[in-house]
């Protein structure tokens, strides 16, 4: 079985999202549009819907579910399909060196 996180889509951006033309192709989601939600063990996307139809929060068009490698799926009227997060122009992640962990530069050196 397949272990997904679950994102919760806030309210404001689900209503436009419900209101948009369907797209196909990859979605472009924002980190800032969704809240954490909680993990749920499932053989794939549509079982974990399945599961969770029957709870106290079921899984709304807009929610996301991130599988144990990091794979986005979004949930939408036609079921779900690819998403990848959008990060903000100037945001540059550093892999090999983390902000605190990279090296200074000698004032006067050219780089």
């Amino acid at each position: 079985m397949a272990s997904f996180r679950v994102h919760r889509m806030k309210e404001a951006p689900r209503q436009q999202f419900r209101w948009a033309p369907h797209v196909s192709g990859v979605a472009g989601v924002k980190l800032k549009d969704y809240e954490p939600g909680t993990e749920i063990e499932a053989e794939n996307e549509y079982a974990a819907w399945a599961q969770l139809r029957g709870s106290d929060r079921p899984l709304q068009v807009g929610d996301l579910l991130e599988s144990a490698n990091g794979q986005l799926r979004i949930c939408k009227y036609v079921g779900f399909e690819e998403a990848r997060w959008i990060l903000p122009e100037g945001v540059q992640i550093n892999i090999a060196f983390p902000p605190a962990a990279a090296p200074a530069v000698a004032a006067g050196t050219q780089v």
